[in-house]
């Protein structure tokens, strides 16, 4: 496995860690649909909460959320409208980034709720 799908696959069981402990449940892992891949699916009391993990060795080049891309966000969105319906579910969806910095120094985790919107 190259070093970049090792430090994203640690960032995404950190964040799974970091969600369990904060009440949420975790619905989904990896959700793939059509060309869209949502990171993590998980649920806290009524609402659906859309995590993508944006896992970096550094903040030089900017902060982790930073690099998730309008495209990518429209992906996710349509995925997760996909797994809305497919699952009869009528909750409250919210997208959510935790971004997290992770080197030999430090781990910094940020989880940012409605991070971005349906559009």
């Amino acid at each position: 496995m190259a070093n970049h799908n090792e430090l994203g696959k640690k960032g995404e069981d950190l964040a799974v860690d970091f969600l369990v402990k904060n009440g949420y449940t975790i619905c989904a892992r990896n959700y793939r649909y059509q060309k869209a891949e949502v990171d993590i699916i998980a649920r806290k009391g009524d609402t659906l909460a859309v995590i993508e993990v944006k896992t970096r060795t550094s903040a030089n080049f900017g902060d982790p959320q930073q690099f998730l891309k309008p495209k990518q966000m429209q992906r996710i969105i349509k995925a997760v409208d996909a797994y809305v319906i497919s699952n009869a579910l009528d909750i409250e969806v919210r997208f959510d980034i935790i971004a997290i910095v992770l080197n030999k120094k430090e781990m910094t985790l940020e989880h940012l709720e409605n991070a971005y919107y349906h559009f």
